[in-house]
């Protein structure tokens, strides 16, 4: 395949196919940014009151349809804004048109209304608003809720994460912005519930039309219209002055000791098992402390995948972890052995095992019924019987929302773990770095969970999902595209990726968990380059050899155990910092998470420092060097600051 060009688009972001465009419109003090037809970041004096506003139809497997919008009229007044526009939403069995306007005031309200008209009857799990109050100075805090029945309660946004919902049956909701200042929600045109967002790695919680405890889907009439409305009440004023820091710049400050580096590890799904071991020198060179391998009972070729894991254990020397999933048709005592079998023919023996079982893989409401499967206790007695004395973990292999629904009894398991995905609700190149806010929340909710004692680790976690709990099969993503709940999304080839994972590591080693897994070796969710039926931007035709993030698990792999330095952004959501000690001296990761260049001004560093840039500058030579980290990097002699391209990444050494 003749090799295609290399745009700073793939270097960013793996794909050409570009984001819509965004605008950010004023109202006196209120600002919103207009984004596809939905309103983000409304804020007041630049406080956010609302992460978003957006007017969602959605299919009856919960696929969102993509707007089609036309007659697009944006008007920006001297005291305020004014939005309309149509859009129609269709597949080849049926369509919805609908009517949107939108308006904003320096008298501190906005409204957003919405007529629908289905074009067909329309099969819909929900059509309607979706309401985002964000993370930051709102959890845990309280709210003023109107029910649809006109009372009042008075509540507290869940400081915990919430498995079921917090709220139903809402009208209004009222929250403080900031001391003096309050904004009400009010939602007319049906009911509305919340959920805590953050059970799926959404920095939001999410008040959403109809309720879940409902009958869905339902279908909506032909012909007969229907309309929401959402309006935002600001009222009061800011009682605190601003702080003198604000517009300072952003600053990274590296401390004291606290705490420790997680053991740094990457999967290796059972259909990557083969490509895995063509891999391996690469994978070696990586020195992943662990592999997370798996094994699903209701596939064919266990014995071959697992003599792949054993000769990845003896070739690389990291550990070896299995996921075990069981078809959950008979006792797990059979089920478990029948496994057993297999992996003892290929002479396989792994350090660790997590079992689960196939229905585990799927979302449930909470408390609702379940199909038969075998219980935490039963599967775990199983695996100590065939595997004695092995190290046993429990848990989910699917997100921490899972988890939450269905705790792992205490005293079962010797280690508890989840995943988590940033593309479950939301795929546009924000939503998903903004889905690194919500990891401080579910690392305590998890712990409150488990206790501080039980060992925490996270399975295998990349930028795509590695299956869809809600749904028959993840999304197809033939165009190369950002799209929700599919297995191949485009950034994990990016330097976006590479400034994820930074994030991502960054607030799990401050949160104190024992392991930390990403992506996979190989594959759609892999760090290492292979030819795939998918397209692969640049890459194919490239003498390419791995993906930015390569380097990240090759970087940090080493630092697995080593004694963690306090660093401290002073914008996080902007910029991610993580420091530890090793025998050589100081290391500093800041990847910025963000697509405009940032200069950080540093503090806690001393002396000479070696630095090697991820960039888009230099991209070609990452993909094509799996070693550029153990190159000669930029010797400066005295650091004060440093410069961060899109998306960059950034390793500083001190002696």
């Amino acid at each position: 395949m003749a090799k295609s060009t290399l745009t700073r688009a793939v270097k960013l972001t793996g794909t050409d196919v570009p984001e819509g465009k965004r605008r950010t419109l004023t109202a006196g003090p209120i600002t919103a940014m207009f984004d596809n037809g939905a309103l983000r970041y409304i804020r007041y004096r630049g406080a956010e009151v609302l992460r978003g506003i957006a007017y969602l139809v959605r299919d009856k497997n919960w696929g969102t349809y993509a707007p089609a919008i036309e007659n697009l009229k944006i008007r920006q007044g001297k005291d305020g804004f004014f939005i309309s526009y149509s859009a129609t939403t269709k597949d080849k069995s049926q369509g919805l048109h609908y009517t949107a306007k939108i308006e904003a005031s320096a008298k501190g309200t906005l409204n957003f209304t919405v007529t629908g008209t289905p074009t067909t009857d329309f099969l819909t799990n929900r059509t309607g608003f979706t309401i985002l109050h964000p993370l930051n100075g709102v959890v845990g805090e309280p709210v003023e809720i109107v029910h649809t029945d006109g009372k009042k309660k008075k509540g507290r946004f869940p400081k915990i994460i919430s498995p079921g919902q917090p709220v139903f049956e809402i009208r209004s909701l009222k929250h403080e912005v900031v001391p003096g200042v309050t904004a009400t929600v009010l939602m007319e045109g049906n009911k509305f519930e919340m959920e805590d967002h953050r059970n799926w790695m959404d920095a939001s919680y999410k008040t959403y039309v109809c309720s879940l405890l409902d009958p869905w889907p339902y279908t909506l009439k032909k012909g007969a219209p229907f309309t929401q409305s959402i309006t935002v009440t600001i009222e009061g004023k800011p009682t605190a002055k601003k702080s003198a820091k604000a517009g300072s710049g952003i600053t990274v400050d590296v401390g004291r000791i606290k705490g420790m580096i997680p053991a740094i590890g990457v999967g290796v799904p059972m259909s990557e098992a083969r490509h895995a071991l063509a891999k391996v020198d690469l994978i070696a060179a990586m020195e992943p402390n662990h592999l997370v391998c798996q094994i699903d009972g209701r596939n064919g070729g266990q014995r071959e995948a697992a003599a792949a894991f054993r000769e990845l254990r003896e070739r690389t020397g990291a550990l070896s972890f299995l996921e075990i999933v069981l078809p959950a048709k008979k006792p797990a005592a059979e089920e478990v052995a029948a496994i057993a079998r297999e992996i003892r023919a290929a002479d396989y023996k792994p350090d660790a095992i997590v079992i689960t079982q196939m229905h585990d893989l799927k979302s449930f409401q909470p408390n609702t019924p379940r199909p038969w499967g075998p219980t935490y206790e039963e599967m775990a007695a199983a695996v100590r019987k065939e595997f004695p004395g092995v190290t046993l973990g429990g848990g989910m292999l699917s997100f921490f929302t899972e988890l939450n629904r269905k705790p792992a009894p205490k005293g079962v398991f010797d280690f508890i773990t989840h995943t988590v995905c940033p593309i479950v609700h939301a795929a546009d190149d924000i939503s998903v770095m903004e889905t690194l806010e919500s990891l401080p929340s579910i690392i305590a909710s998890t712990r409150n969970m488990i206790g501080k004692d039980t060992p925490y680790l996270l399975g295998p976690s990349s930028i795509p999902c590695r299956d869809n709990p809600y749904g028959a099969a993840v999304a197809a993503n033939p165009d190369n595209a950002r799209v929700c709940l599919s297995d191949m999304d485009p950034r994990q080839r990016g330097l976006f990726a590479a400034a994820w994972n930074i994030g991502l590591l960054s607030a799990f080693a401050k949160g104190g968990l024992d392991a930390v897994s990403l992506g996979a070796v190989t594959g759609a969710q892999g760090a290492i380059y292979r030819k795939a039926d998918h397209a692969q931007p640049w890459f194919d035709g490239a003498k390419a050899e791995v993906y930015p993030t390569y380097h990240v698990l090759a970087g940090l792999s080493a630092a697995s155990g080593n004694r963690r330095l306090d660093a401290v952004s002073s914008a996080p959501s902007t910029v991610a910092a993580l420091a530890h000690k090793s025998p050589d001296g100081t290391e500093l990761w800041l990847a910025n998470l963000t697509p405009e260049a940032q200069k950080v001004k540093l503090s806690g560093l001393k002396g000479a420092a070696e630095i090697h840039r991820l960039s888009d500058g230099n991209f070609q030579k990452l993909a094509n060097d799996p070693d550029f980290l153990s190159g000669k990097g930029e010797a400066v002699k005295k650091l004060s600051s440093v410069e961060l391209g899109p998306y960059g990444v950034v390793r500083i050494r001190t002696a």
